[in-house]
């Protein structure tokens, strides 16, 4: 059991856990977060409580609260990023580079640098930026650092909503991004067209790699779909999944359709499913029961159908049917009197 609790550095933004230690937060408090380049200021957006995960054992361990002067300064720092930001776009456009800036980080407790902005941006290529290099730092006022992402890098920074109507998960708890293929998307049902199922970074959603165990584990417990099963409304057949809801529809003889908890159904014989495959495979009579199409016996013609066929017969050979075709010189058999003449 480890005691962690989740903040973040924008409003909003990917959540980072801290070890609160002794201490007690509530949300929506200022601390003090440990990075490379000296304590920040976050806000407490998860109280701290007891997780049994081992993925969360050894974890920085928060600062205490944040002072007035910490406040102080993060406001600053807020406001100076805004203008860097605002200065990098009219220098990019003047200086006229395929290149589109993403986030700006203003830095001002480094080692080696009394101050540093890092900007991040994306390209569709290598960008020779070092002219405009040397007119942010001089616009700045500060060393430049910049830093080319990727377009998933960038969807993180950035942030969004996404086509389900929650927070990218990307800028809110993912952290790792993992290879997604489209073998995922036909497990999960969904339709084979890069297009539909990509995200807001061009890529394909990755909801579709950490939801894949969850369908996995739900395709063998559940009962295919075309199975019998014993549910609430009686014996039913399986004709949908609901995998989030870890439930199914069904649907019994009478018409009724309902959806079931995946507990409440079980898997009845399957020779009720060969019974109803052996009676789809016979067609209705004119009369009742049914007959099979095997059995059933040929319409016999009847004597005004004997001119049509002779008709048809007769414009499949040419008008030869049992006679040899002439050979030699002189008039087609078939030729009127009008055309000997």
């Amino acid at each position: 059991m480890a005691r962690v609790m989740a903040v973040t550095f924008e409003t909003h933004g990917q959540l980072h856990y801290l070890d609160p230690g002794e201490a007690t937060h509530r949300v929506g408090d200022h601390v003090l977060f440990p990075t490379e380049f000296g304590p920040e200021v976050v806000q407490v957006v998860w109280a701290p409580e007891y997780v049994d995960s081992e993925n969360l054992t050894e974890l920085p361990v928060c600062l205490g609260p944040a002072s007035e002067a910490d406040l102080q300064r993060d406001r600053e720092n807020r406001q100076r990023r805004a203008e860097a930001l605002a200065v990098t776009k009219a220098l990019v456009a003047e200086h006229e580079l395929p290149m589109k800036i993403v986030a700006v980080d203003w830095i001002d407790r480094a080692d080696d640098v009394d101050l540093m902005v890092a900007i991040y941006f994306t390209a569709p290529g290598r960008v020779d930026f070092r002219t405009l290099v040397g007119d942010l730092a001089r616009a700045l006022h500060a060393r430049v650092d910049l830093r080319q992402v990727a377009g998933r890098d960038a969807t993180r920074l950035t942030g969004g909503i996404g086509s389900c109507g929650r927070e990218l998960c990307c800028s809110t708890f993912l952290t790792d991004f993992e290879p997604v293929g489209l073998r995922l998307a036909k497990v999960q049902g969904l339709a084979p067209n890069p297009l539909a199922i990509q995200g807001q970074c061009g890529k394909l959603m990755c909801c579709l790699k950490y939801e894949h165990p969850l369908y996995v584990e739900f395709a063998q417990q559940a009962p295919a779909v075309g199975e019998y099963v014993e549910s609430p409304i009686g014996d039913a057949k399986v004709i949908g999944h609901s995998v989030p809801g870890q439930s199914v529809t069904v649907r019994n003889g009478h018409g009724e359709v309902a959806r079931c908890p995946l507990t409440e159904v079980c898997v009845t014989s399957r020779r009720r499913k060969d019974r109803d495959a052996t009676l789809s495979q016979t067609v209705p009579s004119t009369g009742s029961g049914t007959v099979s199409e095997a059995s059933a016996e040929p319409v016999e013609a009847t004597p005004e159908d004997a001119p049509r066929k002779k008709a048809r017969h007769k414009k499949r050979t040419g008008g030869f049917a049992g006679r040899k075709p002439p050979t030699g010189p002189g008039p087609h058999p078939s030729t009127t009197h009008e055309e000997q003449q």
